[in-house]
Formats: structure tokens, sequence, C-alpha cells
């Protein structure tokens, strides 16, 4: 039996963000890893690590169901959220070190590889280089930058590519993120107007003018309107052709009524935690694509929620705009699920990314490969995390600026 003797967390510098790593060691030596976040709405992911860490000391590598349901068992008052993604990173470093004890891939304790192969699209096209100019470089500042990452997305044999929501000046340049959902800027009201509604088709337009016919085009709506808000955005873009509208709401029958009235198939979920959570989404025939985070639920509590959306016959898709670590544990997920719709992945990356892993995902042809080394087939270098210290003022949480 391989016990487990240590859980430690480490982080560090991401340009706008930081990355955060669980490192589980077990007692012959065997360290395994996971990748998470506390930038994306989830202050204290760490300290929850910290706390249920403390009750794996001594246990067997090779039983995390037992753990997650033990550890459930103990956040059942206040289950989901913050709690429940602690778990979900124990989870999936107890896979990768499980997977390196045995000598096999991650996918092989999920089932086995469906495909050697995953396709992707690329996320927050345009949307990072407007709202982080300085730490991706290639800034965009009018639409033909926008035209010209979705030429960028083509040329690199991306079949997919995915944007955000933007509002621009007067004379439909210089577009700014808008998203009042996550109070940048703070409109609780959440009301689309005719300007904004505008600047949006005019976004989609110039991505897909530069993308060409052969690259779909998806978009992101997250929480920025309420229910009549989205509906009246898809009327706007009705004749737009596509990928998918991917929306985030916390009412079922909310967003059945939505994609009722949707010319475009509507995914969901990157903010749902277990089968409970996903479930009246599907019963209420309210998405076309359930967006999993992996990270959040744990890659193994991931493939039942995909095994719930199958009974629905519905695909499912990853969540991932984190780290190369994530990047690789959703491959292995994307790899073993039947009913894989496609995977996010960030494109646009900080210059000394490659530098924090031992391996960088490879891609061809829109293609993400799936390694078949123990493990997730990737880590975090030690060294070169513990040289860039974290942020302090970083992700969703950073000060307000003084008025």
């Amino acid at each position: 039996m391989t016990k487990i003797a240590k859980v430690e967390t480490l982080s560090c510098d991401a340009g706008w963000r930081n990355y955060y790593f669980c490192k589980v060691t077990t007692e012959d030596g065997t360290i395994g890893w996971s990748e998470y976040d506390e930038g994306f709405g989830s202050p204290g992911v760490s300290e929850v690590i910290a706390k249920l860490g403390n009750r794996l000391v001594g246990l067997s590598v090779m039983d995390h169901e037992r753990f997650h349901a033990e550890a459930y068992c103990l956040i059942r008052p206040a289950a989901g959220g913050i709690a429940s993604q602690g778990i979900g990173a124990l989870e999936n470093a107890l896979l990768d070190a499980k997977a390196k004890v045995l000598g096999v891939p991650c996918f092989e304790l999920l089932g086995g590889r469906m495909r050697p192969a995953v396709p992707v699209y690329w996320s927050h096209c345009a949307s990072w280089r407007i709202n982080h100019p300085k730490v991706y470089g290639n800034g965009i500042t009018t639409l033909d930058g926008v035209r010209q990452a979705g030429k960028e997305a083509r040329e690199g044999g991306y079949k997919a590519a995915k944007t955000n929501l933007f509002l621009l000046d007067e004379n439909s340049e210089n577009p700014r993120s808008w998203r009042p959902g996550f109070a940048a800027p703070f409109h609780p009201e959440l009301n689309p107007t005719p300007k904004l509604l505008r600047d949006l088709r005019a976004h989609l337009e110039a991505m897909i003018d530069g993308a060409g016919p052969e690259v779909e085009i998806l978009l992101d709506l997250n929480f920025n309107f309420r229910t009549e808000g989205y509906v009246r955005a898809l009327q706007a873009i009705a004749d737009l052709p596509l990928f998918w509208v991917e929306i985030d709401s916390y009412s079922p029958e909310a967003l059945a009524y939505i994609r009722s009235r949707s010319p475009h198939p509507i995914s969901t979920g990157e903010t749902f935690i277990g089968i409970r959570e996903f479930l009246p989404f599907f019963q209420a025939q309210a998405l076309d694509v359930a967006i999993v985070d992996t990270v959040w639920n744990g890659v193994w509590q991931s493939m039942k929620i995909a095994n719930l959306a199958e009974a629905f016959e519905v695909n499912v898709a990853p969540h991932n705009f984190y780290g190369h670590l994530c990047t690789m544990m959703n491959a292995h997920f994307c790899s073993a699920v039947p009913n894989l719709r496609i995977m996010e992945l960030d494109i646009d990356r900080t210059p000394w990314d490659a530098d924090l892993f031992s391996a960088v995902p490879q891609v061809r042809d829109g293609m993400l490969q799936v390694p078949d080394t123990p493990g997730w087939g990737i880590e975090p270098v030690e060294a070169a995390i513990r040289a860039r210290p974290p942020l302090q003022d970083a992700g969703l949480f950073r000060a307000r600026p003084a008025a």
C-alpha cells in the first residue's frame, strides 16, 4: 500500500493572475500534481486544501473515491463552492500519483483512451490581447486587430475560436472589456443597450471576417445579462454563424426559455459543481453542451457528470483557461469521455509559461495530442515556480483603483 506522507500547495505569478498547484507526496517519494485556481471567484481554496489534506496523510494513494466521499461528508452542511474546489484539487493530485504508481497515463484510470488527440478551440481569441495587452503583447485597440486575431486562428490551423463581449467607442474602435457580471464595470442591473448590441455584432463580424468560413466562432456572454438581455442579444446576432453561445445562469427554467428562442446552440455549466447542480439543467433541456470544470470538480467526479450528460443526449466540453497542467488534466478527461464536443485552450500565453512546466501541450492541426506517459504527462517545475513569487493583487480580487 502506497501511503501519503505530505500535502503542499505552491503558487506563482502568471501575469495578471496566479497559477496554483497542489502537491501530494507518498512515503516512497512518488509525487502527484494538480493545478487549481483561486482567482476565478474562489479565494481561499489553498486553505481548504491545507485543512482537508491533513486527512490524507497515512492513507493509501489509491483510495481517491473514499477520500472524496469522506471529505464531502465533512463539508456537507456547506457543500459546493470553495470547499468542493479544494476537494477537486486533492482528487486530481491523487489521480496523478496513483497513475504514476501504476505506471499508466491518467486516461487509463478513466476507462481508457477513446481518442489520441482532442479537438480544441482558441479561447479568449482577441480577448486577452484587449484585456491584458502588457502581459500577452500584440495589444488590440481596433476592430482590425480583432480581425487579425481571427486570421491568426485560421493560419494556426484551429477550426474554432471563442471571443467575448466588448464595448467600442463612438468611432467603433478601441474595444474595452464589458463584464458587469463580474463587476467590471459595476452595473448590477445587467441590462443591454442598443449600442452594446451593435458593438457586439461589430466585434463578431470582424472576428468572422478574419477567421474565414472554415473557422467556427464561439461567443461567451458569461453572467453579463439577465434573461431578457440574453434573448435580445441572441436576436441581434441571429443571422451570424456561431458554433455556440455560452451563457451562465442560475435558473434552469430561465436558460431553457432562452434556449427555446435561440438560433444558436447554448452551452453552460462552467460554474456548476457536482451532478446535483447539473441535473436540473439537463431535466429542463436548458443546454446543448455541458461545460464541465474538471479543475473544480475533480476529473474522476467530472466523468460522472459526463455520464449523466450522455444519459440526456448532451455532449460535454471542459472549462480550461488555466495553466498547462490544467490543460493536460482536461486532455485526459477529453480523451476518455464518449460524448466530447470540443476542448477549450488558451493560446495567448505569458513569455515565461513554458519555463513553469516540464513540457508544453502539443497542438497539431487544431488537435491537442494526448501523451501516454504516466500520470498527467506534465509537471510543474518547482524551481521556476519558486523563483516567480505570486502576485499579491491578482485576478478578480485586485484592489479597486482610487476614485
